[in-house]
C-alpha cells in the first residue's frame, strides 16, 4: 500500500533516454571521458584455490564523478560450480554486504610471501578446473578486460573486453561510481530478470536502463524500479546450443543503473564493491540451483498459506470482517486466511487495536472462530514505529536504542501513517530482541498465523533535505530513480542516516525490508514455535530464504492483469517462488469482466489473494454472480491441486526452482518458448493460459510439442508434433489449463479449507507418454513443521512412476519415510490415465477387489481417458499397479 492519499497513479513519463545523455560526459578531449580505465600490474595464479590474483593500477585519473581510485584488487575464484569475480579498493577497506546478512564463502586470499609473476611475456592469464564448464580469462591489454566461456559451447557468457575509442566500455572504479560492462551476441542472448520493475514482456527488450533503488513506487507504473532491488539475470542463448543457459549476479546493495542495449550490458553502480558471480548452468533448473545455492534456498511456506485469502484496506470494523467470512461460505467459495490492512489498529500504531471499530475481546472472538472453522488470521505490520510518547512500542524502542540515527546520533525522524515515526534498525542485533518481543506481545494479545510486513522500502511520506555538500544525499551520478523525477533521498530514509556500526542509509538502503523479513522470519520461528508464514513487499537477493512476496500496488486495469505473469516469473528466478498478485486490482475500480478474468488467472498464482483500495469498490469474489462461478470452478481445481502446490514448495525449498515457471524451463530447446509472457507453467508441466483482453472468448496458446490434456476436461487434448500456437475456446466462465504427457499429478479433492481439503481422498492422474516414461511426485507433512524434511517420522515422499508395455502400464511408487504417510492413513483411492489410444480393461494389484474401471473417450484426438476406482493403495509402502488394456 502506497502513500498516495487518493490512490492515484504516478506516471512518471521522463524518457531514461534523457537521463543516459546527461550521465554519459563524452568530449573531444580525454580529458571529458569519465573513466580511461586499469592495467595490470601483477598476476599470481593458486592452483590449490583454483584463483586468480592480480593488481590493477588506473591508467590515467579522471575526476569526473570523483577521482579514481588508484589501485585495485583483482580476484577470480571458483567456487564450487560458480565462478566469483571480485575488484575493491587495494589500499582501503569499503562496504559490502556483511556475511551476517547473506552468508556466502570469505573471498580467497591471495598466497602470503609468493612472488608475482613478471607480465612482459603474458598477454593473458587463464583459469579453469575440473569442476566447471567455466573458462576465465583474463587480458593483459591497456586498458586490461576479462572474458568468461562456457568450454563446452565455446560461447562467451561475460565479456568485459574494453574498447579505448568508447567510454561506454571502460571499467572505472571510483568511490561514488563504478561502471562495468558485457558485450552480448545480439539476437542470441535472452535476458531476463533485472529487477524489480513492472514490464509487459517477461523477456528483457533492448534499450532500457534497469535501476536498482528500492522505492515507493506503486507497481500499476510500468518501466520503473520498484520495491526491490535483484541484480540477477538469467541468460538462454539461441543457436546452435539452443537453451544453453546461465547466470550473472553483482552482489552490490547499493543503488545502480543497468543499462541494456541488447548487445551491451553495463553496470553503473554508485559505491560499494564488484561482487560478481557467474552460474554455468547449462538448463535453467540448473541455474536456479546453483542461483539458490548462493542465495538462500527458499524458506518452506505453510500448507495453509496455498489456500485463497481475502483482504481489504478499508474494512470498517469487526462485524465487516465477519461478513465477509460469512459471504464467503454462504457463496461456497474456498477461504482459507482474512487478513486486515492498517484500519485494525489503534491511531495506525504498529502491534494495537483501534479500540472502538477493532476492539480487543471482538477480535479475539473473530480469529477465534476462523480457528475453529480451519481458517487463519494475517495482518499486517510498517516498520515506522509512532513517535507517540505514551505509545509502549515507541518506550521500549528508544529504551532499547534501536533506531536509525542521524549523523549527530538523534533518532532520524520520518512520517508514514501514524504521523511522526522513527525507524528500527535491523542492521543492530538488539532490534532482533526487541521486535520479537513487540511480536510475542502482540501475539499473547491475538493469535495471528503470519505476518504481513509493508511499507518496507523504506517508505517515508516526507523527502528529507539533503546535508550541505554531502555527496551521499547528493551523489556525483544521479541513477535513474523514478525515471530520473527523484532523488535517492526521496520519500524514504536520508541516505546519510546512520545505522549499527556507522553504517549508511547510502549503502544499505536496498536492503532495509530484507532485514525487516529476516527479523519477523527468525521472530515468528521463536513466538508460534510453527513453520512461519511472512508477506513482504520490498525484497533483495535472498529475501526468498524468509519470506513470500505479492507485487504492491497494481491498478483494475487489463494491463496490470497481463503484466502480472512478467511480475510472478521474475520473482521466480528471484528465488521468490511465493508471489503473487493483488486479484481483481488494488487501486482504481475493477468491473465484473476483469475481476472473472483475474481470478481464472490468480487462482494459478503460487500466492493467490484478492485485495482492494479503500477508495476503489468492493471486489470480494461473491460481489458478483459471475465471478462467483467462476471463483468456484478455478478454486476447485487450486484446491484439488493443493498437494501439487505444496510438492513445488518442497522442491523449491530443495532445489530453489520456481513454482510459477516459464515455459522455457520445460523446453528450453524450443526458441518459441523464449519470448512468452502470457502463458506459464506451475512445476515441469501443468500450463496456464489466461484471457487477459477484455472481450476475448477464446485464446492464442503456444504449445511445446506433446500430448495436453484439458484439466478441466480429461477429453479435451491439444497434440503437437512440434510446437505450435492453438486458439481455445475461453468462454466467459472458463481458463485453459492443461497438463502434458509424462506427467503424474497426486491430488485431493474439492473442500473449502486446506483443512478440510486434506481430509479428502487421493486421487492419481498419470499421463501416459509414447515416448518416455512418466513421472511425479508427493511431499507430505503436517504442513506447519519448522524444518520442512526434518526428523524421520514427520515427513513422507512418494515418486510415481508410470511406464508402457506391451498391452499393460505398470505404475509404480518409491516411497521415502513412509511413516508420516501411514500415520495419516493416506491412501489413493482413484487411478485416471490419460493419453492411451485403448481403454483400460483390467488391473493386477495383490488382495485388491471390488475396483470399478470406467472409460471416457476423446473422439478427436482418439485418446481414452480411463478411471479405476474404488482402489486403496496406500502411500506409506511401495506398490506396483499394473493396468491392462485392449
Amino acid at each position: 500500500m502506497g502513500n498516495q492519499k487518493n490512490s492515484q497513479i504516478i506516471f512518471l513519463t521522463i524518457s531514461a533516454c534523457l537521463l543516459l545523455i546527461c550521465n554519459l560526459v563524452v568530449g573531444d578531449g580525454n580529458d571529458t571521458i569519465i573513466g580511461h580505465g586499469y592495467k595490470v600490474i601483477h598476476t599470481q595464479l593458486d592452483n590449490s584455490t583454483k584463483s586468480l590474483f592480480a593488481l590493477l593500477q588506473v591508467i590515467e585519473n579522471s575526476s569526473i564523478y570523483g577521482d579514481d581510485i588508484q589501485f585495485l584488487n583483482f580476484t577470480a575464484c571458483f567456487e564450487e560450480d560458480r565462478l566469483r569475480i571480485r575488484i575493491t579498493d587495494a589500499n582501503k577497506t569499503r562496504w559490502e554486504i556483511p556475511t551476517s546478512v547473506l552468508p556466502r564463502p570469505p573471498p580467497s586470499q591471495s598466497p602470503q610471501q609468493q612472488p608475482s609473476q613478471p607480465l612482459s611475456n603474458q598477454t593473458t592469464t587463464v583459469l579453469t578446473t575440473t569442476n566447471s564448464t567455466l573458462k576465465f580469462t583474463l587480458l593483459h591489454t591497456t586498458p586490461f578486460g576479462f572474458t568468461i566461456t562456457n568450454t563446452t559451447t565455446n560461447d562467451t557468457l561475460f565479456n568485459a573486453t574494453a574498447d579505448s575509442s568508447d567510454p561506454n566500455t571502460t571499467f572505472i572504479f571510483k568511490d561514488q561510481y563504478i561502471q562495468l560492462y558485457s558485450t552480448l551476441p545480439l539476437d542470441r542472448a535472452h535476458l531476463y530478470g533485472l529487477g524489480e520493475h513492472t514490464k509487459p514482456t517477461f523477456k528483457l527488450g533492448p534499450n532500457q536502463v534497469l535501476t536498482m533503488w528500492n522505492a515507493d513506487i506503486p507497481s500499476a507504473n510500468k518501466d520503473l524500479n520498484l520495491y526491490g532491488s535483484h541484480p540477477f539475470y538469467m541468460d538462454v542463448r539461441s543457436g546452435q546450443f539452443n537453451g544453453s543457459t546461465h547466470g550473472v549476479l553483482l552482489l552490490n546493495s547499493n543503488g545502480m543503473d543497468v543499462e541494456y542495449t541488447g548487445d551491451r550490458i553495463t553496470y553503473k553502480v554508485i559505491g560499494g564493491i564488484i561482487d560478481l558471480y557467474i552460474f554455468g548452468g547449462p538448463t535453467p533448473i540448473d541455474v536456479m540451483d546453483q542461483y539458490t545455492k548462493l542465495i538462500g534456498r527458499p524458506t518452506p511456506m505453510p500448507y495453509w498459506s496455498f489456500g485463497f485469502h481475502q483482504c481489504r484496506y478499508g474494512y470498517k470494523n469487526v462485524s465487516e470482517l465477519e461478513y465477509v467470512v460469512d459471504n464467503y461460505e454462504k457463496a461456497n467459495i474456498p477461504l482459507e486466511v482474512m487478513w486486515t490492512d492498517i484500519d485494525y489498529m489503534d491511531a495506525y500504531k504498529d502491534f494495537t487495536l483501534d479500540p472502538v471499530n477493532f476492539p480487543l475481546d471482538k477480535m479475539q472472538q473473530f480469529v477465534n472462530n476462523l480457528h475453529n472453522k480451519g481458517q487463519r488470521y494475517v495482518p499486517i505490520v510498517d516498520p515506522g514505529i509512532s513517535t507517540n510518547s505514551t505509545y509502549e512500542s515507541f518506550i521500549r524502542g528508544m529504551k532499547a536504542g534501536i533506531f536509525v540515527k542521524n549523523n549527530n546520533g538523534s533518532e532520524y525522524l520520518g512520517s508514514v501513517w501514524p504521523g511522526p515515526v522513527y525507524f528500527p534498525d535491523f542492521l543492530n542485533p538488539n532490534t532482533q530482541t526487541y521486535w520479537t518481543d513487540e511480536i510475542n506481545r502482540f501475539q499473547d494479545d491475538l493469535k495471528f498465523d503470519g505476518l504481513w510486513i509493508d511499507m518496507n522500502e523504506a517508505s517515508n511520506f516526507i523527502t528529507s533535505q539533503a546535508l550541505p555538500n554531502n555527496s551521499l544525499d547528493d551523489p556525483p551520478y544521479k541513477i535513474n530513480n523514478a525515471n530520473g523525477r527523484q532523488p535517492i533521498l526521496s520519500r524514504t530514509i536520508q541516505s546519510s542516516a546512520l545505522h549499527f556500526g556507522n553504517v549508511t542509509e547510502y549503502n544499505v538502503h536496498n536492503l532495509y525490508g530484507h532485514l525487516e523479513a529476516k527479523a519477523t522470519h527468525e521472530a515468528l520461528v521463536k513466538v508460534l514455535n510453527k513453520r512461519p508464514f511472512v508477506l513482504t513487499r520490498s525484497t533483495f537477493v535472498g529475501s526468498g530464504k524468509f519470506a513470500a512476496h505479492w507485487t504492491g500496488d497494481n491498478a483494475a486495469r487489463w494491463d496490470d492483469l497481463a503484466f502480472s505473469i512478467p511480475s510472478i516469473l521474475n520473482s521466480g528466478i528471484f528465488g521468490l517462488p511465493m508471489v503473487g498478485a493483488d486479484i481483481c486490482g488494488f487501486m482504481d475500480n475493477t468491473n465484473e469482466e476483469l475481476c472473472r478474468r483475474w481470478i481464472q488467472l490468480g487462482a494459478f498464482y503460487p500466492f493467490s489473494r484478492n485485495h482492494a483500495n479503500k477508495d476503489s469498490t468492493y471486489h470480494e469474489l461473491y460481489v458478483w454472480d459471475s465471478v462467483a462461478e467462476s471463483a468456484r470452478k478455478v478454486l476447485r481445481l487450486r484446491y484439488r491441486l493443493l498437494p501439487y502446490f505444496y510438492t513445488l514448495m518442497y522442491e523449491a525449498h530443495i532445489t530453489g526452482a520456481p513454482i510459477a515457471r516459464p515455459l522455457f524451463f520445460s523446453f528450453p530447446e524450443d526458441a518459441e518458448t523464449y519470448g512468452i509472457s502470457s502463458q506459464f507453467l506451475l512445476g515441469k508441466g501443468v500450463l496456464v493460459s489466461p484471457v487477459l483482453q477484455s472481450g476475448a472468448e477464446s485464446v492464442t496458446a503456444y504449445f511445446p510439442k506433446g500430448n495436453w490434456f484439458d484439466l478441466f476436461n480429461y477429453t479435451n487434448s491439444v497434440t503437437a508434433s512440434t510446437g505450435i500456437n492453438v486458439t481455445l475456446n475461453a468462454p466467459a466462465d472458463h481458463i485453459n489449463v492443461h497438463v502434458r504427457e509424462g506427467n503424474i499429478l497426486a491430488m485431493q479433492g474439492e473442500a473449502l479449507t486446506t483443512r478440510a481439503a486434506r481430509n479428502t481422498s487421493f486421487s492419481l492422474l498419470v499421463v501416459m507418454s509414447n515416448t518416455t516414461a512418466s513421472t511425479g511426485e508427493i511431499f507430505m507433512d503436517n504442513g506447519v513443521e519448522i524444518q520442512m524434511a526434518g526428523a524421520v517420522g514427520t515427513w513422507s515422499l512418494v515418486t510415481f512412476k508410470a511406464e508402457l508395455g506391451g498391452n499393460n502400464v505398470t505404475v509404480t511408487s518409491n516411497v521415502t519415510h513412509g511413516g508420516y504417510a501411514r500415520s495419516q492413513n493416506y491412501v489413493i483411492e482413484k487411478v485416471t490415465v490419460l493419453g492411451l489410444i485403448k481403454q483400460v480393461k483390467n488391473m493386477s494389484f495383490a488382495s485388491l477387489n471390488g475396483f470399478e474401471v470406467q472409460s471416457m473417450f476423446d473422439d478427436e484426438a482418439g485418446f481414452v481417458v480411463s478411471e479405476i476406482s474404488g482402489l486403496k493403495l496406500s502411500m506409506w509402502e511401495n506398490f506396483k499397479l499394473e493396468l491392462k488394456f485392449e
